[in-house]
Order: C-alpha cells, then structure tokens, then sequence
C-alpha cells in the first residue's frame, strides 16, 4: 500500500498546541490525542473537520436463512432507502452534525434499484454460512477494493474525515462468527441479542455460530490457512504480501462466514492508512471490520477513531485487542453509523476549542508546564 506511517512529530507539535490553550493540561482529555493523531494523518497542524462523510454499507447475509434473527432480508433494503432518503436514525443525526451520508448496496438481496443508494452490489446477499463458504475469493477481492476506491473517492471530492456504518440483517450473527474465530473465542462469549432475539433465539444463534466454527475447524483456536493474500488479490504492497499468517487467516475466516458489508468496510479501514484519511469507527459490526483490517494491514490501527461501546459483548474483546478506547458508553446498538456521527460531531465541538480558545500568552497567564 501507498500509506506511510503517521507523522508522529507532527503529532508533538499539534498536542505542544494544546498545551498553550488556556485551559488545565490536558483538559479536554482524550479529545485532544484523537485531534493531534487526526492533524498528523492529514499533514496539517490545524486539524481538518468540516467536510465529513459516514459511508453505509449495507448487504444482506444468507444465514438469515436459519432464523437467526427476528426479521426477514427483506428489510435491509427498506432501510438502506430510508438511510439514503434522509429518514432513517443516522440520517437524522447526521443533518444534525453537519455530516453527510453515502450508502451503499454491497449486496441487497433485491432486484430493485434502490433510490438514493449508491449500487455497487457484488451479489444479492451471501451464501448461508451453515451449508457453504458466505464468500469467494473473487468476491472478497472486490468488496475489500470497494471500500478503498470510496476512500480515494471521497478524498478525491474534498472529505477530510470518514466514518463508517452499515445495515444488513444478519450481520451480528457473521460478525460474532468471524469474531470468535479469529481471537479465539467461544460463542457465548461474543455473541449478543442482536436486534433483541427471546432466550430460545438467542440459544439458536449461538448455536448456529458453534456449528459453523466446528465445522470450519476454528473451536477455540485459529485453523490452518488455506487461502494466501495473494491469491484474495487485494491491491497491497509487496511489504504486505508477506503478512503473518494472523492476517492470511482473518482473510480466510471472512471468506467462510463473514459478509459483503464487512468485507468492504475492511477496505475502507485500510484506505485510511493508504490514503491517508482519519476513520472513525461505528459500533460492534465496524469494530469486526476493523479487526480483519488490522490483522492483514497492522499499520491501519492508527487512522482509526473509536465512538462508542455497544451492548454486543464481543466489542470489549475487540476493543482490548486494537487497544482502542471509546469515549461513548451509552449502550446503544442501533448501528448505520449513528456512534460515528456522534463522535464526528463531539470532535468537530473539540476542535473548535482548540481552534477558537483563547491562549495563555493572550490571556495574559503563566502557561501551565506539563510535569
């Protein structure tokens, strides 16, 4: 990939900034890391906030098919309208935040085109992970590429930051699957009410989920690589092509029980690093995406800004292992990208004091020294 390192001095210089800002040392906290990383992506000493986008993807996911979830695919692409359409949660919000909306159909399982969605769909929903592989390769290779050609796009159009959401039914069955496979997990352990399964769902869920890790040899342990990052055919660097087998791996357990929606988001968590565009992260589904973007591009960690931890307890998991910390805790699981509009809005108010406050030279004070 293109993406260099972040410019760690960069880094010092805008966090040296916040130290002049009258106000205690570090005073608004974490905020103040988030803004100084998001300047250092951008190459810039005054980070940049006000052209933002949160990119939807929505795909619909063929183990719907054995009742894991309270409704039918045919609903996904009712939302994804909604969302495009400026009618749905995230909508709201983001005209609210001053944020503007893309959504996606990675893969809606319908015929119709839907208005206001952007239709990039590969196939009309994956296969049912129960009986079959949810992805081919072929397919894999072109959500992951997806997700960085809408990261050159929307740099290309002027976006300074991302965020990232999604809708698919489905999709919090795919992710605890692909979740507990790759950190080694049981299903109990990462596999949540989703939209708010009863008891005797929720026990066919995980049920479901322990079948398919049984069956694909991962239990309690990562199995043995099949696939290679050569042959998935993501455009990356010859430095990435000799990945750890952890990378090789998340790659492989996508393409068994992942979905479109995440396979794209991957790609979009990747572009950040290769284009240089700060991500922020959404809720459980987006952190899954993070996770496999991590494992096959490790340097993709630092372009990423957490918002908020959900009910699904996977999310803590995820969060220890990418050592990221989000600054919402309100437990909330609505997804579409909501957490990452309220975080997009929550940084653009921090910027703003950093931006607009008065320093401790003007106030006429003695500056405080960090110690």
């Amino acid at each position: 990939m293109d993406g260099d390192r972040i410019d760690w001095k960069l880094y010092k210089e805008i966090k040296a900034g916040w130290d002049r800002v009258a106000k205690p040392i570090d005073g608004m906290g974490r905020f103040e890391d988030f803004l100084s990383r998001i300047g250092a992506i951008q190459g810039t000493k005054l980070p940049k906030l006000a052209k933002s986008r949160v990119i939807v993807c929505c795909a619909d996911n063929g183990i719907v098919e054995e009742g894991v979830s309270q409704c039918g695919q045919e609903v996904t692409a009712v939302c994804a309208e909604n969302i495009g359409g400026g009618k749905s949660s995230v909508a709201i919000m983001a005209k609210q935040a001053g944020v503007d909306i893309l959504c996606v159909d990675v893969g809606i399982n319908t015929d119709r085109e839907l208005s206001n969605v952007r239709n990039e769909k590969l196939r009309k929903g994956s296969r049912n992970f129960r009986k079959e592989p949810a992805m081919t390769v072929e397919e894999i290779e072109k959500a992951v590429n997806l997700g960085l050609k809408l990261v050159q796009e929307s740099k290309e159009e002027g976006y300074e930051i991302l965020g990232i959401g999604e809708m698919g039914i489905g999709n919090t069955t795919t992710s605890s699957a692909v979740t507990a496979a790759i950190l080694g997990l049981s299903p109990e352990m990462v596999t949540g009410r989703g939209a708010g399964l009863d008891d005797k769902g929720y026990q066919h869920k995980k049920e479901i989920i322990r079948e398919a890790l049984l069956r694909n040899g991962y239990q309690t342990e990562i199995g043995e690589v099949q696939e290679t990052v050569e042959k998935v055919g993501i455009e990356l660097g010859e430095r990435e092509k000799n990945l750890l087998p952890s990378g090789q791996a998340a790659l492989e357990v996508l393409g068994k029980m992942g979905g479109y929606d995440l396979a794209c988001m991957a790609g979009i968590c990747m572009g950040g690093f290769k284009y240089h565009v700060p991500i922020v992260l959404d809720g459980f589904i987006s952190l899954v995406a993070a996770l496999i973007a991590c494992r096959v591009v490790p340097e993709t960690k630092e372009y990423l800004i957490p918002s908020h931890s959900g009910k699904e307890p996977a999310m803590k998991a995820i969060e220890k292992e990418l050592g990221l910390k989000p600054v919402l805790y309100a437990d909330m699981a609505l997804g579409e990208g909501t957490g990452a509009v309220l975080m997009l809005q929550l940084l653009k108010t921090a910027n703003a004091v950093y931006e607009q406050s008065c320093s401790f030279e003007n106030a006429g004070i003695e500056q405080y020294q960090r110690y």
